[in-house]
């Protein structure tokens, strides 16, 4: 995984965008109301990835400010207080700062997002803000943390050594006790 200031600034990029390109995606497709016809989101067109694409660089840029204001060092103070790393499975180990980064993260972005798209451009009155933001992290929460889980960090944390190869023997373990280094 990251070594150097500059890996941990790609990593950062390559995790937030993919955070992004997969929230935008889902929130379009809930605006162009597909979650409510016959097949759910089964029923998705391509016309939803257009859309989502205009939303996704300031999106972006909005999760990598906060993961690295906060949402990364919170995750990390809420792995470290539920896991020991010299008891607990390294894989368990970071699934837990996973989980601790979307409980930050998710609250965070879906008020930034509430506030940008909802109250800035749909004019909504600042006092609806509180329920705004309620409804959006109820709504998001569910797919921020099974996309972070099983597709975004996945994806990530296999690219990465892709493109720095050198780095790739330092990688994370991956699913079983059998990958864990010998002691």
């Amino acid at each position: 995984m990251p070594t150097t200031k500059g890996q941990k600034l790609i990593y950062g990029l390559l995790m937030s965008y993919t955070m992004a390109i997969g929230m935008e995606v889902y929130n379009i497709a809930f605006k162009m109301g597909f979650h409510l016809q016959p097949g759910g989101l089964s029923s998705m067109t391509n016309a939803v990835f257009p859309a989502a694409l205009k939303e996704v660089v300031p999106m972006g840029l909005l999760v990598l400010l906060f993961s690295n204001l906060w949402g990364n060092r919170l995750g990390a103070a809420f792995a470290a207080r539920h896991t020991d790393p010299a008891k607990d499975n390294p894989y368990f180990c970071t699934l837990m700062r996973q989980a601790g980064t979307v409980a930050v993260m998710c609250p965070t972005m879906s008020l930034a997002a509430s506030l940008l798209f909802n109250v800035i451009l749909a004019g909504q009155p600042l006092v609806r803000l509180p329920a705004i933001w309620i409804g959006t992290v109820l709504k998001n929460f569910p797919m921020a943390f099974f996309w972070n889980m099983f597709a975004a960090a996945p994806f990530c944390r296999w690219l990465f050594p892709k493109l720095f190869p050198q780095k790739a023997a330092n990688a994370l373990p991956l699913e079983s006790p059998a990958h864990r280094p010998a002691a």
